[in-house]
């Protein structure tokens, strides 16, 4: 075995020594190739088109569908954290019908079918209480995923004791909710309060004012009841007031921050001055009709005329002081004569009476905060904005910011300030959130290369092993054929008598050597062969 490899050996090295270096390169270059064929065609035959069989699972659910899928050996990926389950495409249709036979994924979650399969006489009142408790969370947690916009929501419900006493009050009950809300989704107030009226409805003795609604970004959706915060009159109602201004602003530049970086990229606090400040006046006013002349309406006109003709050479009466022309003692007989003209014009002006009330809640001043994460995640690594970057979102939040401050503030406010400049009232600042969530990686099972470049290494291994054990296996099939041939060509044994001689001693350490040691005999043979 060692001489034939030690043969090969030395063809294979005389072979490739003989080769010019053209042919050595074109040699590598084809079985170079001809890997590369194997490893593209194993992976094009292995790889197969992978869809999702399920989405937005649980832990508890993926669970349950990869131990039922390993038990049907069937192959499959995991995405999205192992929310998603991705299936062979031809194994997909018949995978959903034959899971949702066997009742999965099973989310643990109690409806009211549970009492028709699993009613029994000895079931507590307790136990049926929480299991009925259990039931309706699920029903309105089901119900309330129906209404457009919500994905899913989650509905905890706080029902109080049962009180011995006939006579004793019985408390309210509590329902807090987690909406997981469709992205950039508004809801219309009138969807918020039918949306409170709904569980309301749904669960005994639970009033809407027990009621808590979020969704997963902390945004409440708040009921509005009119005039339930109060007019203002009292520091408490003030102080409810300025929140609910505050929260109103708080919430839409987050949403609108939360856009454009990212929900858990961006932290907003708003500061509010109101001016709860209610004043009652009254104004008269008297306008002319005509502006530009600052004249009236004339109501009523008197005229007055007075002439006078004669001669007077007398004394002049005493107080009348209307003579236009006086006679002196040159010409006694001189006509003397006046007139006078009086004219009494009665105009009516526009007389504007004002009863105002000026509204309180006026917002005189506000201050925006804002923090921003100036990290961002690139290929699984943390890498921090660039100044250049850093300063164009600035020049961006300003001036959304510096829009929502100029519609929010009174135009009084605004008219009373010489420089009103809404950049002075942000604040914005870059660092990384040391609380940030981790962000979930889509971790999808895949093979390596060097794997396939491995596999296509053993199997030209293997074949060629397989090659030479069969090139070794028939040249030992032809010496064993030759062995039978040249024993069949040693005479039978001849009877001889009890004496012994030298040729039959020869004859028995042949064959002794011919049972022991077949090859060094094949040998011998060989060598009187050629000897002959």
């Amino acid at each position: 075995m060692n001489e034939t490899i030690q043969k090969y050996k030395a063809k294979v090295v005389e072979f490739w020594s003989g080769r010019t270096k053209s042919q050595k390169i074109g040699i590598v270059g084809g079985g170079v190739a001809l890997l590369l064929i194997l490893i593209i065609s194993t992976t094009l035959l292995t790889s197969s088109n992978m869809v999702p069989l399920y989405n937005d699972l649980s832990l508890q659910e993926s669970g349950q569908l990869t131990e039922e899928l390993d038990s049907r050996g069937v192959k499959y990926e995991l995405s999205d954290g192992g929310t998603t389950i991705l299936v062979p495409e031809a194994q997909a249709d018949k995978l959903l019908v034959d899971l949702a036979a066997q009742g999965l994924p099973n989310s643990g979650q109690i409806d009211y079918s549970f009492f028709s399969d699993n009613v029994s006489w000895g079931m507590t009142s307790e136990e049926r209480q929480i299991i009925e408790l259990d039931a309706l969370q699920t029903e309105l947690s089901e119900l309330i995923t129906t209404i457009d916009g919500i994905d899913d929501a989650k509905v905890l419900i706080n029902r109080p004791k049962e009180s011995v006493f006939v006579g004793e009050q019985q408390d309210e009950s509590t329902a807090s909710i987690v909406l997981n809300t469709s992205y950039n989704h508004q809801f219309e107030q009138s969807e918020i309060q039918s949306l409170y009226h709904l569980v309301s409805k749904a669960v005994e003795n639970l009033p809407t004012e027990n009621i808590v609604i979020m969704n997963q970004y902390s945004e409440y959706y708040d009921l509005n009841q009119g005039n339930s915060i109060g007019n203002g009159s009292t520091y408490v109602e003030q102080q409810n007031i300025k929140k609910d201004i505050e929260r109103d602003l708080q919430r839409r530049v987050q949403r609108m921050l939360g856009t454009m970086v990212g929900q858990d990229k961006v932290v907003v606090s708003v500061t509010t001055d109101v001016d709860f400040t209610v004043e009652n006046r009254v104004e008269e006013l008297v306008e002319p009709v005509d502006v530009e002349t600052m004249e009236g309406l004339p109501v009523s006109v008197e005229r007055v005329t007075e002439t006078y003709a004669g001669i007077d050479g007398g004394q002049l009466p005493e107080g009348d002081t209307d003579i236009p022309e006086y006679l002196g003692e040159e010409d006694p007989n001189r006509l003397s004569e006046y007139e006078t003209v009086r004219e009494t014009i009665n105009n009516e002006f526009n007389r504007v009476r004002r009863e105002i009330v000026e509204s309180p809640y006026q917002v005189r001043d506000i201050g925006i905060q804002v923090a921003i994460d100036n990290t961002v995640e690139e290929d699984g690594d943390t890498v921090t904005l660039s100044e250049a970057e850093l300063l164009a979102v600035e020049e961006d939040v300003q001036s959304i910011l510096s829009s929502i401050i100029e519609t929010s503030i009174s135009s009084e406010v605004i008219s009373e300030e010489e420089i009103f400049n809404p950049a002075d009232k942000i604040h914005i600042a870059f660092q990384p959130f040391s609380n940030e969530p981790s962000s979930t990686t889509n971790t999808t099972l895949t093979i390596p290369t060097w794997v396939y470049v491995l596999g296509a290494i053993l199997v030209i291994v293997i074949i060629l092993l397989i090659f030479l054990l069969a090139r070794n296996r028939k040249t030992e099939e032809q010496w064993v054929h030759s062995e039978e041939t040249m024993e069949q060509e040693i005479p039978e044994e001849v009877s001889i008598p009890e004496v012994e001689t030298e040729s039959d001693m020869r004859r028995k350490q042949l064959e002794k050597l011919a049972k022991e040691k077949p090859e060094e005999f094949s040998k011998l043979i060989r060598t009187w062969i050629s000897e002959d």
